[in-house]
């Protein structure tokens, strides 16, 4: 069992000054499940090499984020992600998507990283992702042509969320009206910011940071308990 994590190279915003990238606590809290499961874990980026962190998620009181950032060999692989075309899609049983708004301009429209997606779900794979990761699979067609995410059940960053955190004039579209366009059928709670997660068969998203270990505690249950 090996699970592929897809994380973004992306570090600026059109206006502001401060980094954005990866959200820590996503890739870190959802790493740990896994860790203690002793899975082993790919990391993956459009252009392979160093994951930026978004200054904002970079608290090292969490625990989990310092305990991993601390960590050489996880260190090792935030800093030399694989590249797309180094992956073999088909050695996988799971993808994982964490968020941080630099996804937004990075993973939606890459091609190699939408044939890996696809690859690993009609292999009966399951697709993870919390956040603004779920933008990743607003456009992945399976190989009929229909939409991974049409009909289906997601949650992701709402706009709620995303006027709070004062980046409204920063990202490129809302996520939720991105994906409800999709054909997707979007859920989130009605308080922003708690954990929240939506399961659609092997599709298990998550709203938020705080979502990201619920997500990955259902994915295990879900492919080693049933």
């Amino acid at each position: 069992m090996k699970a592929l994590i897809v994380c973004t190279n992306h570090a600026t915003y059109p206006t502001k000054d401060n980094k954005t990238g990866l959200w820590l606590s996503e890739l870190t809290h959802f790493y740990h499940v896994l860790a203690k499961r002793n899975i082993a874990m790919d990391f993956v980026s459009p252009l392979g090499g160093s994951v930026p962190i978004d200054e904002r998620s970079f608290d090292l009181k969490d625990e989990l984020n310092r305990t991993y950032y601390e960590d050489n060999e996880f260190r090792q692989k935030l800093e030399n992600t694989l590249k797309p075309s180094d992956v073999k899609a088909g050695a996988y049983r799971l993808i994982y998507f964490p968020g941080g708004h630099g996804t937004m301009w990075d993973l939606p429209e890459n091609e190699a990283i939408q044939a890996i997606t696809r690859i690993i779900y009609e292999k009966h794979g399951m697709i993870a992702a919390v956040g603004h990761g779920v933008c990743a699979l607003l456009y992945v067609r399976l190989s009929d042509n229909t939409l991974l995410i049409h009909d289906k059940y997601l949650t992701a960053f709402s706009n709620v969320e995303e006027k709070l955190a004062s980046l409204v004039c920063e990202v490129p579209f809302y996520l939720e009206d991105r994906l409800r366009e999709q054909g997707a059928h979007y859920t989130k709670s009605m308080i922003p910011f708690i954990q929240y997660i939506e399961v659609d068969e092997r599709l298990i998203t998550g709203q938020n940071p705080n979502s990201a270990a619920k997500v990955a505690k259902k994915v295990m249950e879900e492919m080693f308990e049933k």
